[in-house]
């Protein structure tokens, strides 16, 4: 019997380690950490071997094979010693993708992923297919496909799952734009981290379809090069990706006016997700009047752009999901108000110096909410604006009602990681509007 582990004990690891056990491999979770208690409980109900705080090296190394994380950097000691080894190393969607019927529609990008997914998603539910939701969101791929599987699946893809898959092939591949982020992860190169986005077309087959914003100022020179051959590797984990030949699909900002959509999103980069879904869903399939009614029902998304409250005149609006700092741009290009920013996390590499017209152009004041606001301070204090520094949400909310005026909105679009702070980017959100709404009035 063939021996796997998997490194990590949440929800993508759970899922892997069910979906194993029921295919007939020797199953072992290790997590470094401890395991949440709803995910120790389906380890005992399927009687899976495992360990938490801390890992037992000989039994990890003596696996066939691994799947771990996307969380878990390839600079990890135990990860360093499995690539010398030449174990191979799997995301979930890799290891579960020959197991499942389903065809998919897989999202990835920079910015717009949450936002498109949810929206196709939507759609395909409405159309009335046996759809399932998973990748970077939803419930693990692999549970639902050792459970029952699917016809369908809509999958966001983060660059860290694009980097340990091989084999997989999206029957529907979407690239919503690539802009710099997790730098940190690809040794500060821009080439890096654009090359593991790309990966999302690697084994297509021109029957298959790459729907991509054709005015991003990477993808069609990216494109140009993987026509002849192998893409690089893009991580130490990784091995090269055997590049596709996919059905073209690009859309471009007018082709929203052009076609006559609506939606029900602000923003122009919203109008851009909706093209990417309107593409999709029709390429499968989808009548375009269902399409088009879904577009102007839709619902949103939690932690993107999320109006939470107006008190005294001001709007407060949860964009806790920009998480880089193109996503807090075109959050600030939706506002129409005069804006308080609040910004701040555990850095990424980022290059602030971008965002400087446009907080220039369309704020009254910045609030600094971060373990460590240094960078953040040199960036923007010499804009001239209010400034205000804090390191708790309880702080920042306070600042924010002292700072702002009726008219006025408070943005939270932080351009940086949440886990200086927080426990994730949804713990983020979810403290800004409860003490947004527990607040009394201005």
């Amino acid at each position: 019997m063939k021996k796997i582990t998997i490194l990590g004990g949440a929800e993508s690891g759970i899922g892997t380690a069910i979906l194993a056990q029921k295919q007939g491999w020797d199953v072992f979770v290790s997590e470094m950490g401890s395991i949440k208690e709803k995910y120790r409980q389906m380890l005992a109900e399927h009687n899976i071997a495992h360990e938490e705080n801390g890992h037992t090296e000989e039994r990890i190394l003596d696996a066939d094979v691994v799947v771990k994380s996307p969380g878990i950097p390839d600079t990890a000691p135990l990860v360093q010693q499995l690539i010398q080894k030449g174990t191979p190393i799997l995301s979930e969607l890799e290891f579960a993708r020959p197991y499942s019927r389903g065809k998919t529609i897989c999202i990835t990008g920079s910015n717009g992923k949450t936002t498109t997914t949810s929206l196709i998603y939507y759609i395909m539910q409405q159309w009335g297919v046996d759809v399932g939701l998973a990748g970077n969101i939803g419930r693990s791929y692999a549970l639902q496909v050792a459970q029952g599987d699917h016809d369908w699946y809509v999958l966001e893809i983060s660059s860290f799952q694009l980097d340990n898959m091989y084999d997989f092939r999206a029957d529907v591949a979407v690239l919503m734009n690539i802009t710099p982020d997790h730098l940190d992860r690809y040794d500060f190169q821009m080439q890096h981290y654009t090359d593991s986005k790309m990966r999302i077309i690697q084994n297509q087959q021109a029957g298959d379809a790459f729907i991509y914003w054709r005015q991003d100022e990477h993808i069609e020179e990216e494109l140009e090069k993987r026509h002849h051959g192998c893409a690089p590797a893009t991580t130490p984990s990784s091995r090269p990706a055997r590049s596709g030949q996919p059905t073209l699909l690009p859309f471009e900002d007018d082709d929203f006016e052009r076609l006559g959509l609506s939606f029900s999103q602000m923003g122009q980069h919203n109008k851009r997700n909706a093209l990417a879904v309107y593409t999709a869903t029709k390429f499968v399939g989808v009548d375009e009047s269902l399409i088009r009614r879904c577009l102007t029902e839709f619902p949103g998304v939690e932690h993107r752009l999320e109006r939470v409250e107006e008190k005294g005149g001001v709007l407060f609006i949860n964009d806790s999901k920009a998480t880089n700092v193109d996503a807090c741009y075109v959050a600030l290009q939706a506002m129409t108000r005069p804006t308080i920013l609040i910004v701040g996390g555990r850095d990424k590499g980022n290059d602030y110096s971008v965002l400087s017209d446009i907080v220039r152009e369309k704020c009254a004041g910045l609030v600094y909410l971060g373990a460590d606001n240094r960078k953040l301070h040199e960036a923007f204090d010499p804009l001239g604006l209010p400034v205000s520094d804090t390191h708790s949400m309880q702080d920042c909310v306070e600042a924010c009602f002292s700072m702002a005026r009726p008219g006025q909105c408070v943005l939270l679009s932080p351009c940086c990681a949440s886990f200086d702070l927080f426990k994730n980017m949804e713990d983020r959100g979810e403290q800004f509007k409860s003490l947004v709404r527990a607040h009394a009035s201005l």
